[in-house]
């Protein structure tokens, strides 16, 4: 997704989503910090083209399209 395709408003109800539907909210937030250093080590490594999103906001878009879209998860 673009940077200019992510706001601020957006990006809440996202985040706002993720501890809705999650049963356990310090867990969920664990989740995102992981998923946000792991991204941060792929941007220093080169791995990421659009690197204008930070890390955490990345995560947030990622792991609230795998919970909208379980059917793209593999396995």
């Amino acid at each position: 997704m673009p940077s200019s395709e992510l706001n601020a408003k957006e990006l809440a109800q996202r985040g706002e989503s993720l501890i809705r539907h999650s049963s356990n909210r310090y867990l969920t937030t664990v989740r995102i910090a992981f998923r946000a250093k792991q991204r941060r080590f792929d941007d220093f490594d080169g791995l990421l083209d659009d690197s204008m999103i930070k890390p955490v906001q990345r995560a947030i878009v990622e792991l609230s399209d795998e919970q909208d879209q379980p059917d793209l998860l593999p396995g």
